[in-house]
Parts: structure tokens; C-alpha cells; sequence
């Protein structure tokens, strides 16, 4: 047999015989030429980049190795036996050499930048930078923590209101000037639309009417929540946050509604000693109705919660209107019911001694870490309300 179309060598007439066809012994020499020459070239390979570049010019698909697979097909199956192992063995030997020396070189990197960068673990960590609590949810609990305790539930409402919830269901007449467009942000109606405009609540009290509706009497519930108003001063903003309070039974009183007050007061202000005024006032949802206000000082332009000689007002509350129990599907012949409402903000002021309400708002990373809470400043009765 002969082997025509040999690549390297004079045509040869030999056959196949004592492991030494010139075929195989030409063959064996030019594998072994590449073998010499890459391993030297890869051993010497300066960087990642030299080494990579060796790869593509053996391995790649237009490589030296991979040309010389491809001119497998062309032979003979004899021959096939003689060069396939060879090249397989090449190409692996090649892979393991480019691997090692790509290893070698990043160890060696790692190694003279492990003398340049270093690091003392002794050294303290630098600190890291901690989010707090808002006064206003830490006021919000805290005003949770104590009504839950007095056996009360939190309920809450959509801030989108309908004119009969925010209003009418309240006894609020169409005159009164808490419904004129300059104290209150009215929704937009489409023309031809004579339904009159859902409103952005002025108050939490529309909660007091849809929680009667849906679960009935006797009830105790509070209702802290956003509510809005066409307002903005040093102690107005036009969104602010109220906590409506409500408690339904049949032998309720205003000695009840004047207990329920003055031990939230003390417990929130943890002022032993607190003292609280009623002064009669007019609320369309209440009859009778009293503003509450909170003995106070001035001394030196310090406000002091519970001493002094003046007074300061704090919250609205009442005994619920008959309309309103009505509204809400409740007999006002057989319960009776008080009802307040205190603004959040104004308590955060007055507890934490916070001077302009418009700075809760301002998000001012630097106002936020003096007057936030920590995250574990839960507020609790057992572990005290007082930070």
C-alpha cells in the first residue's frame, strides 16, 4: 500500500511496517517542532496578553494545531491513526501549558500588588452611614403604643375622600368655610360631571363614619393618617398629619373624654403633673365641643410642657353629634360617643422641640440625623415612650 499526498516528505513506496512508516517518522517531527516552539513561547509569554494571543495561534479556528486537525480528513485511515492521537495530545499538552502559565502570571500580579496594598485588620472599621426613624412615625407610634394600652384599635381611611365622608356625613353644612376652594384641594371633574368632586380629606374624622358603617358599635378606635389643606406657614403645610380619636358606648361622658386626654398626656409627655383646660368651642361634628389646651411656660424663650402660667392649645374634641351617628347608621337614642382629633406634627414640635413644622418636610439629611430615632427606639410602656 502507499500513502500518496503526503504533506511533509518524497512520496513513499513503503508500506506500513515495524512502527516506523516515513509517514509517521515525518509526521512525528513536525508535531514535535510545534510542541518545542510553543511551550518555549508560552513558557516566556511576558503577560496575560502575550499568552492569550499564543492561544489564538495554535488553538484558535485559524490556528496552526487546528489547520493541521482539519487536514485529517484528507488522509488516509492509516495515516489518521498516526497523526489524530498526536494532534490530540499536542493540542491538550498546549491547553495545560497556557492555563498554567495564565495562572502563574495572575499569582505573580497578585503578589507584587499584595506588597504595594496592604491592609492593618487591627484598625477599626470606618462607620457606616444608618438611616433613622422620621419624628413623625416615632411620634405615630408612639400615640399607637399609648391608645393601645387605653384598649383602643387603629383604623384607617382613603385619603381620596367623597364630598358626603369628608362632609356631609359630618354634619359640615355647604357654607361653612372649610369647604370653599381656598381651604380645601377639590378633585377635578370632567364637564358635564355634576357629582360633586372627590376632595383630598381635610381631616381623619371621615374614618370614625366608614368604621361605624362597616363594623358597628360599641367601638374605641384611633385614625392616624395624612390629611390636606390649602395652608403653608411656619406652623402649617398643606399635607400635614392628624390622629382622630373615637370611643361609641352607652354610658359614655365628657368625664370620660377628659380622663382618656389627660392620661394620654401624661404618658406621652411622661409629665406626672400635667394639667389640662376645656374651653367650649364649636365643631359641626360634636355637641357640646372643647378645645383642649395644656399648661405651659415661656421662661427665657424655653417652652416647658406642664409648669408656668400659660396655656397652649393642643387638640379639638366633643361628644359625637347625633347627625353624625346617624350618618353612620347608629341610633343616637340608645349610644353616645366622644370623639378628638390631635395634628401629629404639632405633638412632635412640642415634645421634641422642633420650631418650624415646614422642616419635616424638607428632606434635609442633616435635620434628620439630629431629630431622627434610632431603629431599635421603639416606643413601649413597659420600656418607656420618652427616648
Amino acid at each position: 500500500m502507499t500513502a500518496p499526498g503526503l504533506a511533509i516528505g518524497a512520496p513513499c513506496d513503503t508500506p506500513f511496517s515495524n512502527n516506523e512508516p516515513s509517514f509517521r517518522k515525518a509526521e512525528m517531527d513536525a508535531i514535535d517542532q510545534l510542541r518545542t516552539r510553543y511551550l518555549h513561547e508560552i513558557a516566556e509569554a511576558p503577560d496575560e496578553t502575550a499568552v492569550e494571543t499564543l492561544r489564538v495561534e495554535a488553538l484558535g479556528k485559524k490556528g496552526e494545531i487546528s489547520l493541521k486537525m482539519r487536514e485529517l480528513g484528507k488522509m488516509t485511515p492509516e495515516e489518521r491513526q498516526v497523526a489524530g492521537p498526536a494532534l490530540n495530545a499536542l493540542k491538550s499538552e498546549l491547553t495545560s501549558a497556557l492555563v498554567a502559565r495564565k495562572s502563574a502570571l495572575e499569582d505573580a500580579a497578585l503578589s507584587e500588588r499584595l506588597k504595594d496594598e496592604w491592609l492593618d485588620v487591627t484598625r477599626p472599621p470606618r462607620p457606616q452611614a444608618r438611616g433613622t426613624i422620621h419624628p413623625i412615625s416615632q411620634v405615630t407610634e408612639e400615640i399607637t403604643a399609648i391608645f393601645a394600652d387605653l384598649g383602643y384599635s387603629v383604623a384607617e381611611g382613603p385619603q381620596i375622600e367623597s364630598d358626603h365622608y369628608n362632609f356631609d356625613a359630618l354634619n359640615i353644612p355647604p357654607e361653612h368655610p372649610a369647604r370653599q376652594e381656598h381651604d380645601t384641594f377639590y378633585m377635578h371633574r370632567d364637564t358635564g360631571d355634576n357629582r360633586p368632586p372627590h376632595v383630598l380629606r381635610t381631616h381623619t374624622s371621615p374614618v370614625q363614619i366608614r368604621y361605624m358603617e362597616t363594623h358597628g358599635v360599641p367601638c374605641r378606635v384611633i385614625a392616624p393618617g395624612r390629611v390636606y389643606r390649602a395652608d403653608y406657614d411656619q406652623t402649617h403645610t398643606p399635607m400635614f398629619h392628624q390622629c382622630e380619636g373615637l370611643a361609641i358606648d352607652k354610658d359614655i361622658s365628657m368625664a370620660n373624654l377628659k380622663w382618656t386626654l389627660e392620661e394620654f398626656c401624661k404618658t406621652f409627655f411622661d409629665i406626672d403633673g400635667i394639667e389640662l383646660r376645656f374651653r367650649a368651642s364649636h365643631f359641626p361634628f360634636t355637641e357640646p365641643s372643647a378645645e383642649v389646651d395644656i399648661r405651659c411656660s415661656w421662661s427665657g424663650g424655653q417652652l416647658k410642657i406642664g409648669e408656668g402660667d400659660d396655656w397652649m392649645e393642643i387638640l379639638g374634641s366633643g361628644m359625637v353629634h347625633p347627625k353624625v351617628l346617624e350618618a353612620a347608621g347608629v341610633d343616637p337614642s340608645q349610644w353616645q360617643g366622644f370623639a378628638f382629633g390631635m395634628g401629629i406634627d404639632r405633638l412632635a414640635m412640642l415634645k421634641y422641640g422642633i420650631p418650624d413644622l415646614r422642616a419635616f418636610f424638607d428632606s434635609d439629611l442633616r435635620w434628620l440625623r439630629h431629630y431622627g430615632f434610632a431603629a431599635l427606639d421603639m416606643p413601649t410602656l413597659h420600656g418607656g415612650i420618652s427616648r
